[in-house]
């Protein structure tokens, strides 16, 4: 798989050289994150879900562009494989760039591959801390694997970002509800 990775960067002069900078979409994505916070209900939160995933979904370039669209258009018509090698190039091609990680985990997650999901998850996080799709497939990564309270943990701060996202129902799951904290001095 590298081998084909490290081919397709080198032998496309558009991907031989540096990705640039992704856009900033940190100032609209805080006002998107406040707006669903105090959106009435599910109705009035999904477009602005929408808009989230559309700025997360804006690659640093026409070329990235490219090839993030190519591989979710595999992944649509389950070619995991396709697009997990498409998935691999934009990481390699743009390593700052959060969707990258986010969607190559995507893909390991349909494969039951939860590890590297997990993985690169963590990474997507680093670079978009508020990145809700990337807290919620870690959190069903982290459920799929048994460790409940670290699915917990992130389930709750991505529904502290956006209560009205569908895994919000997990939290009434009976094996989730008991991997809460201790409050306080409770002993």
């Amino acid at each position: 798989m590298k081998a084909f990775v490290i081919t397709v960067l080198l032998a496309s002069p558009a991907l031989a050289s540096e990705c640039p900078e992704a856009p900033d979409h940190s100032v609209r994505l805080a006002e998107l994150v406040e707006e669903v916070r105090d959106a009435k209900n599910e109705m009035y939160a999904a477009p602005l879900n929408t808009q989230m995933w559309e700025l997360w979904t804006d690659a640093p370039d026409e070329t990235a562009q490219e090839i993030l669209n190519r591989g979710m258009r595999k992944r649509g018509s389950f070619d995991l494989l396709g697009a997990r090698a498409d998935f691999d190039t934009l990481v390699d091609y743009c390593p700052e760039y959060a969707e990258g990680y986010n969607q190559r985990a995507f893909i390991n997650f349909m494969r039951n591959d939860y590890e590297p999901a997990i993985a690169d998850l963590t990474r997507a996080l680093e670079l978009s801390p508020t990145h809700t799709g990337a807290l919620t497939g870690r959190a069903l990564s982290y459920y799929a694997l048994g460790r409940l309270k670290e699915a917990r943990a992130d389930l709750e701060v991505a529904l502290g970002l956006n209560p009205w996202l569908p895994e919000r129902h997990m939290l009434s799951d009976p094996a989730m509800k008991g991997q809460q904290e201790p409050k306080g001095d409770d002993l």
